[in-house]
């Protein structure tokens, strides 16, 4: 967007309207008026909340019921530009990042993106000032901001790891390894061992200990590896009852790399 000849080569389609969605940068003034009715956007919260480029992991870590879709004017600030409309969606209690874009956020959006194109047509697309006092920002949500803490409530591990699948998924270790977790179900209220502890292995996956609970691990990658059910990796890794998986790189006895986060 920045690059030479851009803007000549958008001025040159005599654009009436802009549509945009899951913009990753900052796009110049000059490019958004271009178009003769100017650009609209789709971004995937409820704003001023959770602006930023991870809005529907931040809404899932954060333990929130409801989010939903806004269309937006774009300006030069970080999702700040005047409200065109919104919708909302539940966030279930097993909704992951997955399920919750492609089965409502995503349909919800194109319906909800030819509804603005129609007001933006018509002349009769609001533009509402967001209020500042309720504004959020997150950073991107990176491997590193996903690193489980089983010490932590069962229900905000469990929150965690949907939250962060796909993308980036929640890490924890295992004998100085990596381990990706994936599709898992929370278990609030059962007796278990200590924290990060495995307390049950078969063919459905492998549970481990948090706060209140179990957390029942269905998906996992192991380090080097591709994803595969949790109930291979038992079988394949040899995982046992009483092994302790930690939010921590702890080196293999004998040494050993660092594993790259």
């Amino acid at each position: 967007m920045r690059g030479p000849g851009v803007f000549e080569g958008l001025a040159r389609l005599r654009p009436d309207l802009m549509v945009m969605a899951f913009v990753t940068d900052i796009v110049p003034q000059s490019i958004l008026a271009c178009p003769r009715l100017g650009t609209i956007q789709y971004h995937p919260s409820l704003l001023p909340r959770h602006r930023g480029g991870s809005a529907i992991n931040w809404a899932i870590i954060s333990g929130e019921t409801k989010t939903g879709l806004t269309i937006f004017w774009p300006d030069t600030g970080i999702d700040t530009g005047p409200i065109l409309l919104q919708r909302e969606v539940d966030i279930t209690p097993d909704d992951t990042l997955g399920s919750l874009y492609f089965g409502k956020l995503f349909p919800t959006g194109v319906q909800a993106l030819l509804e603005a194109v129609t007001l933006v047509r018509e002349g009769k697309a609001p533009r509402i000032l967001q209020d500042e006092s309720q504004a959020t920002y997150e950073k991107r949500c990176e491997e590193s901001d996903a690193i489980v803490d089983w010490s932590q409530p069962v229900s905000r591990v469990y929150n965690l790891i949907r939250g962060s699948n796909p993308q980036p998924g929640a890490t924890t270790y295992r004998s100085g390894q990596k381990l990706k977790l994936y599709d898992a179900q929370k278990r609030e209220g059962v007796p278990g061992g200590v924290p990060g502890e495995v307390v049950t292995v078969g063919e459905q996956g492998f549970e481990v200990a948090a706060p209140g609970g179990l957390i029942l691990v269905k998906r996992v990658q192991p380090q080097g590896s591709d994803k595969m059910s949790a109930a291979e990796y038992v079988r394949s890794a040899g995982l046992k009852v009483g092994e302790k998986l930690s939010g921590k790189f702890t080196p293999q006895a004998g040494g050993g790399k660092r594993a790259q986060c």
